[in-house]
């Protein structure tokens, strides 16, 4: 019975693309199909998780197309936390969209919605995964349903982007990934997610490495560098699209999969054994530092944003490589976490282009105080990333530092209490020009006239910081998922 669920969460998505298609011609009822196929999800998604927090099996074998190779699902703790974040920010992301798409006047938005929907139908199916084969068939089918996205104004730049997007992600999961999956299922003769891994006694240390390498640079959507390019380039996507790439789906995608990878191919206790995973670990907390320090030299607010993800994605691999229990609940929870906080922030980024028309930080000064709610909310975006309370992104960052300490891991101690000073770096100063100095002018002596965006906008982003804010007050089912990961 508990099959039917996880159907509904595939299929609802799915069914709703040509509802939206057909009803494309009428914005309302387009719109409003949206609105009730990502609250139908929601609830199924909600129904699914006092089974999975009762040990309850909740698992769907539809085919087997290949011997040992089999599109089946399973719920299990990380991919609960990742379906809860995608369901929940898509009734988000949608309101926000009806706000941005309409207020900029955007062309092609019955096609965005379509495109949207599948991308959430790949998401379902991919957290939900029972093996490595089916996750594959789902991670490719979001990377080519959110390429119409990235390119979505059909211009030079947009078509260039959208190069970019598809030959890194499509090149590293087709020339990297899959073989790593067929090498694991050729030496262990399964690929299929097991609490503990399938690897060890199968696989010697040195093969080991180089499937970890395979697979850490082989999921491209983890943004680890150098296979970073394509998240910055996506940027030229409208402000909606970027949400959905930094927060809902694609780079949660990424590290949703290496945790996974991790913790149910590898297992923590093999991972112990392999001397690379040091030294992917050192690759992971370079990126953390580097892609920060290019954020604080980025005027372009969304590009400061993109490569804020860049760092905070790797935060998510690093604590997954300490091999810690306590460090890797850290990396479930910070998929939650940056979902959250990171949305806030592209959504406020939309608020403020589509209310000023105002891309670059430089031309933020005095902003707040005509724009007290959007900026609001991006203060409490900017926090969880920081890593300060009262936001959730000090519960995950704080288990991240617990679970080094614990292993005495000191480089990753160094690195995440580094990280976080250049966080507040280029984060802080921001909400200080928005509240704290005087409005710029627009030539004439005069401030812009502008007030808040459009209300669905401003909605929304009020929603995700208030859930910020909240995760942090109650995170309670989110730990216990998290714990239930390691055996806690």
């Amino acid at each position: 019975m508990s099959g039917w669920l996880i159907i509904l969460a595939i299929g609802i998505p799915t069914f709703a693309v040509p509802c939206i298609w057909f009803l494309g011609k009428s914005p309302n009822q387009r719109e409003a199909m949206t609105l009730i196929s990502a609250a139908s999800l929601l609830v199924v998604v909600l129904a699914i998780l006092p089974l999975v927090l009762t040990g309850v099996p909740v698992r769907l074998a539809l085919v087997e197309p290949v011997a040992g190779l089999a599109i089946a699902f399973a719920v299990e703790p990380l991919g609960m936390i990742f379906a809860c974040v995608a369901s929940f920010l898509w009734i988000v992301n949608s309101v926000f969209s009806i706000g941005y798409m309409r207020g900029n006047d955007e062309p092609r938005q019955t096609r965005f919605y379509v495109c949207f929907a599948i991308a959430i139908a790949a998401t379902m199916g991919l957290a939900f995964a029972e093996n490595l084969f089916t996750l594959f068939v789902c991670y490719e089918a979001l990377t080519l349903s959110t390429y119409p996205l990235v390119t979505h104004h059909k211009n030079d730049e947009a078509k260039a982007a959208g190069r970019t997007y598809l030959g890194i992600l499509l090149g590293s999961s087709i020339v990297l990934l899959l073989p790593a999956i067929i090498a694991t299922f050729v030496l262990t003769g399964s690929i299929t997610f097991t609490p503990g891994g399938v690897m060890a006694g199968k696989v010697g240390p040195v093969v080991g490495g180089i499937l970890l390498f395979l697979f850490l640079y082989g999921i491209g959507k983890a943004a680890l560098m150098p296979m970073h390019r394509w998240l910055p380039a996506a940027m030229v996507a409208p402000t909606p699209v970027s949400a959905l790439l930094h927060a809902v789906a694609v780079v949660k995608a990424g590290v949703f999969t290496v945790v996974k990878v991790s913790v149910y191919i590898f297992g923590l206790d093999y991972l112990r054994e392999l001397a690379l995973a040091d030294v992917a670990l050192y690759l992971a907390g370079f990126t953390i530092i580097m892609a920060s320090i290019v954020a604080l030299r980025q005027d372009n607010l969304k590009r400061r944003l993109a490569y804020s993800t860049i760092s905070q994605l790797s935060y998510v691999v690093l604590a997954a490589l300490i091999l810690s229990p306590i460090s890797t609940m850290g990396a479930a929870l910070h998929v939650a976490v940056h979902a959250f906080g990171k949305i806030t922030l592209f959504m406020a980024a939309g608020a403020i282009y589509t209310a000023a028309h105002k891309i670059n930080i430089s031309q933020l000064d005095g902003i707040g105080r005509r724009m007290p709610w959007t900026m609001g909310a991006f203060a409490i975006g900017a926090i969880s990333m920081i890593g300060l309370p009262p936001a959730a992104g000090f519960i995950s960052k704080w288990y991240m530092l617990l679970g080094a300490l614990e292993v005495e891991q000191w480089f990753a101690v160094v690195i995440i209490i580094g990280s976080t000073l250049l966080n507040a770096a280029y984060f802080l100063p921001i909400i200080y020009a928005a509240f704290l100095k005087p409005e710029a002018d627009d030539g004439h002596g005069h401030g812009h006239g502008h007030g808040e965006a459009p209300l669905p906008i401003v909605l929304a982003l009020v929603t995700t910081a208030s859930a910020t804010i909240l995760l942090f007050l109650f995170p309670g089912p989110a730990l216990q998922l998290a714990g239930m990961l390691v055996g806690r």
